[in-house]
């Protein structure tokens, strides 16, 4: 019965994402990434109530805040793993900020970006150096 609590505490680290030390996952998709907050994020925070969405064709900075996350325990900024345009925003949040919280890795996703220097990805962590930073 312990060994069943602690599998569900797990996060969810998916393979073939790259992940950030601040919680943010980063999917290549092309010559675009899509980027959205772990699962151990989301866990975090709770209950997530509200997002404050950047717009498409804003520009982000390594590591600049890009979008607020709101929660019934706090507000957290997001940030830009990597330099580049939004080309993308999930309206979908604005109503239903929610799915963060239901599916941060699929319909939960934040934003998608043209990065400035796409090789810059290989410096994020990958899924088994995150998981050592969540201590998991």
């Amino acid at each position: 019965m312990l060994y069943e609590v602690w599998v569900r505490e797990m996060s969810d680290v998916p393979d073939g994402l790259y992940y950030t030390k601040e919680h943010e996952w980063i999917r290549v998709e092309g010559d675009e990434v899509v980027i959205g907050i772990t699962d151990h994020a989301q866990n975090a925070l709770t209950d997530i109530v509200y997002i404050e969405l950047p717009e498409v064709g804003e520009t982000c900075e390594d590591m600049g805040e890009f979008a607020i996350v709101e929660s019934v325990k706090s507000a957290s900024p997001i940030f830009a793993p990597l330099a580049g345009e939004i080309t993308a925003v999930n309206d979908d949040l604005d109503d239903t900020p929610e799915l963060m919280n239901e599916d941060p890795y699929g319909q939960g996703w934040i934003i998608r970006m043209k990065l400035n220097d796409a090789s810059a990805v290989s410096q994020l962590m990958s899924p088994a150096d995150y998981k050592a930073e969540i201590g998991e």
